[in-house]
């Protein structure tokens, strides 16, 4: 007996060391694609050294997990750029390998080339061009790896259509006298962005009639009644050039350049992008790609479709892609990893992704948004359930420069996921956005976990109908909480910190802080089921709650909060019937003391409690450490306190300090 058991531990010790052992291959920019890649740097000899591209240290991979199944496999990057012409494909056949950077060292992956070949424009001394080999079109261009902004018109601002929204089919709009030329009409890919309520649109020129004033677009735009007088500018046009910007004909592929001081275009790195995404994870559903990593790289360089001279962002840019995709990949991370110079989103765990992870991560001058989870559709959301993802400690910001509508983390049919620790700012849409159902309808949208985020600067004025965390549709078990929100200020309308609209339902909204929103703290447009409680909302401008659709059940239950404010009503909205629970609060319009005006401009506390609401409740000063400033922790001998509420104190909301960018 004793010899048979030494003989399984022996058996044991040699699956576990074979299981344990690393199998590394060194890739480097100065490498090799005919060496082993065993070492990290060239030998003195030049007999052996790393390979210098990815897709052969790719092959040597697969080679390795062939010849040692049970072997850990790591590919490691040294620090430079690894241009790619054409996306690198994971299959499940690559679960368990790891990509990462070398130490320290920073491996940029990128879609970018270099456009060459720049001389002066004859008809232009301060102009520069390039020819664009083949039939290479892009819609972005880098400068010593800064973005570069395309031709212009106005300036600065936005043009005004006389009549209201464009019509349909072709679509067509009045314009101003002068502001929009015939020439525009005829030249290559001159461009028309448009932007209605939480959309925006592009479109090539069809036609101009000079005599009614009249463009006629190449597609359609987005339309939206709530809005006249629709903004829009003009891009891509070459009598719009000013210093820093440029343009490109499509029809030619001739690039023009107007250097900034300082700069000579013969001698800058300028690059444009090839590829559209740069990585994609391809698993299938009896068989998905696992335990994948990407750690501490960065992903640089893609551009955006455009079919047919059109395009069309509607909510959250939904139709903006991932420059890394995955679709049927569980268990896989990128970690530590900086996604920018993108024309969509930074990531996209998508059909099928279960129990993935993004944590740690930078993402910025982002076309799109940052993170993307789930799908749009019903039928693909039941048929391969996306859930279980861990988003944390993030920092997403100065994104939508393209794709205004995008959103900093994007969760649509998925359900049992977490999205914390982050700090998502200067966005032009809504920070976290939950749900893609609209009405009471079953989804499987659930049980999500939104914790301790930092959400500040969000809408800057561009875009309207957003919060800093968005939901949409029934999500019982969601809950959205300790989190940070400031800051959210709109166009025309609808600038919430909190904002449950379209059947949001089920959900749990507490111990939030909301300060300096331009429309309220908290809004539901319609829903059932809510809870809002022990969340400090304050200094919001217009309103402090507010309430749209009337409903015969009742859509939330608002209860043990602070409410301060020194500007607009305490209430906003619609507040006809009583089926909405308001207990236990503690309000304070600091312009007052100790009394409160009419709660919405007219109806008087007095008739509000008549409703049944805020019977219980006090007006008293809460007594904010500094609420000017932000600080919200209680001072001692608080009313608040006495009262039941639970203090908070949210400085550290965002990513940990072991995860923090220091740029």
């Amino acid at each position: 007996m004793t010899y048979k058991i030494a003989v399984l531990l022996a058996g044991w010790l040699c699956a576990a060391a074979a299981a344990a052992e690393t199998v590394t291959i060194y890739v480097a920019p100065g490498g090799n694609d005919g060496d082993s890649g065993s070492q990290p740097s060239a030998h003195r000899n030049k007999s052996d050294g790393p390979v210098a591209t990815l897709g052969r240290a790719l092959e040597r991979a697969r080679a390795a997990r062939k010849e040692q199944p049970m072997a850990q496999i790591r590919i490691v990057l040294r620090g430079g750029t690894y241009a790619l012409e054409q996306p690198l494909v994971l299959t499940a056949d690559d679960s368990g390998l790891t990509v990462a950077a070398y130490g320290h060292e920073t491996p940029v992956i990128t879609g970018e080339a270099p456009l060459q070949g720049w001389r002066r424009s004859p008809s232009n001394p301060d102009l520069w061009e390039a020819q664009a080999a083949g039939d290479w079109r892009f819609h972005e261009l880098f400068v010593n790896g800064v973005r570069k902004g395309r031709a212009r018109a106005p300036e600065s601002g936005f043009y005004h259509t006389v009549s209201g929204p464009t019509t349909n089919a072709p679509n067509q709009f009045q314009f101003k006298p002068g502001d929009v030329k015939e020439s525009w009409a005829g030249q290559g890919g001159v461009e028309l962005v448009l932007f209605q309520a939480w959309a925006q649109s592009r479109n090539w020129f069809a036609g101009v009639d000079p005599a009614s004033n009249v463009v006629t677009l190449a597609g359609e735009a987005y339309l939206n009644p709530f809005e006249k007088d629709t903004r829009y500018y003009i891009e891509n046009a070459r009598d719009a050039l000013r210093p820093g910007q440029w343009q490109m004909d499509m029809k030619s592929g001739v690039v023009t350049y107007w250097p900034e001081s300082g700069e000579n275009a013969a001698a800058e790195r300028i690059t444009a992008p090839r590829l559209q995404e740069l990585l994609r994870v391809e698993g299938k559903a009896d068989r998905p790609a696992h335990d994948i990593q990407f750690v501490g790289l960065v992903f640089a360089g893609t551009d955006w479709p455009f079919t047919n001279g059109t395009e069309r962002d509607i909510q959250a840019a939904v139709q903006s892609g991932g420059a890394l995709q995955a679709r049927f990949a569980t268990h896989c991370e990128v970690l530590r990893c900086r996604f920018t110079r993108l024309g969509g989103y930074a990531i996209d765990f998508g059909h099928g992704c279960q129990n993935n992870k993004v944590v740690g991560c930078e993402m910025w001058d982002l076309g799109g948004g940052g993170v993307r989870l789930g799908d749009t559709g019903m039928g693909a959301a039941l048929a391969a359930p996306n859930g279980g993802n861990v988003i944390t400690d993030n920092h997403i910001h100065d994104i939508g420069v393209v794709h205004a509508p995008a959103v900093g983390v994007l969760v649509f049919l998925s359900a049992n996921n977490v999205i914390a620790h982050n700090e998502i700012d200067h966005t032009y849409y809504t920070a976290i956005s939950v749900g893609w159902t609209w009405g009471y309808g079953d989804t499987p949208c659930r049980g999500n976990i939104i914790e301790y985020n930092h959400l500040h600067d969000i809408g800057r004025g561009m875009l309207s109908d957003m919060g800093g965390v968005y939901t949409l549709g029934r999500q019982p078990g969601t809950i959205i909480r300790c989190n940070l929100i400031h800051d959210v200020n709109v166009f025309a309308y609808g600038g919430w910190g909190l904002y449950t609209d379209e059947g949001s339902s089920g959900i749990v909204l507490e111990s939030n802080i909301v300060w300096r929103c331009q429309s309220a703290g908290f809004h539901q447009h319609y829903g059932e089921t809510n809870l809002v409680y022990n969340n400090i909302f304050a200094l919001n401008k217009e309103h402090q709650v507010m309430r749209t659709r009337a409903e015969k059940h009742c859509g939330f239950t608002f209860t043990n909060n602070i409410v301060y404010f020194d500007t607009g009503d305490l209430l906003g909205g619609r507040w006809s019937g009583t089926v909405y629970a308001f207990c236990h609060n503690v309000y304070y319009d600091a312009r007052l003391g100790a009394t409160l005006a009419p709660l919405d401009g007219k109806m008087s506390l007095e008739s509000w409690r008549e409703k049944g609401c805020d019977v219980d409740s006090m007006i008293a000063d809460p007594l904010f450490v500094a609420a000017q400033r932000g600080d919200f922790r209680l001072k001692r001998g608080s009313p608040a306190v006495a009262f039941g509420f639970y203090p908070l104190d949210l400085r550290d909301a965002g990513p940990r300090k072991e995860y923090r960018w220091r740029r």
